[in-house]
């Protein structure tokens, strides 16, 4: 399910898509904010929210993953007094360490939300393995991603294989107890780091034409 941590109401929400293709959550809050500080204050209070929970091995361990995006937009004035303006978006994720009910001791609720998290970071992978398919693609061979496996990769969507850059922080253990783990995060960020993806700038079209039209 998908929660609004900033709201903290616990109602589950909905995905949708709107007419230009865009995947977005029906009934999220979005808070406006001047400076940095007001988004790490909103981050601050969504993480509050987050469900966490003790587990052989890790004493707070998130039971979900999380994502925070950051809209912005910045309008600049051309050489033609046209205002030309650009959005852009960060979509911060942070993903619950993968689980194995063995070495976690996790039981009842805790263990369903581990297979829960499982799920989409599988789900996640198959994404990511079709997206990095360079050889698929250096042939032009059509290639499907399986967006719609889970609600996560739904949501990311527009982040992965959109106008986007990607960029995968791996956090590991340094504990040999936990190196099949470390192995298999390393290997699952490889894979991101495969991906490709040539982004643009997303302005104004309407703003630019009148501009260009101006300088004629």
């Amino acid at each position: 399910d998908i929660y609004d941590l900033v709201d903290g109401s616990r109602q589950s929400l909905k995905l949708r898509e709107d007419s230009n293709g865009e995947v977005f959550v029906m009934g999220l809050s979005k808070t406006p904010i001047l400076t940095g500080n007001e988004a790490m204050d909103v981050l601050n209070t969504g993480t509050m929210n987050r469900t966490t929970a003790s587990t052989l091995m890790n004493r707070t361990s998130s039971r979900s993953h999380a994502v925070f995006t950051v809209y912005l937009q910045q309008t600049t004035r051309g050489c033609e007094g046209v205002d030309i303006t650009a959005k852009s978006r960060f979509t911060f994720v942070d993903l619950a360490g993968s689980e194995r009910i063995k070495k976690t001791g996790a039981e009842g609720e805790r263990a369903k939300e581990g297979i829960k998290i499982n799920e989409g970071l599988l789900a996640l992978g198959n994404v990511i393995n079709a997206l990095a398919d360079d050889d698929r693609l250096a042939r032009g061979e059509k290639v499907h991603v399986p967006y719609r496996q889970s609600k996560l990769t739904r949501l990311l969507q527009d982040a992965l294989g959109g106008n986007s850059q990607t960029l995968f922080l791996a956090c590991v253990s340094p504990s040999d107890t936990n190196a099949s783990e470390t192995l298999s995060t390393l290997q699952y960020a490889n894979r991101a780091r495969n991906i490709r993806n040539a982004p643009t700038r997303n302005v104004d079209t309407t703003a630019l034409e009148l501009q260009r039209l101006r300088a004629l």
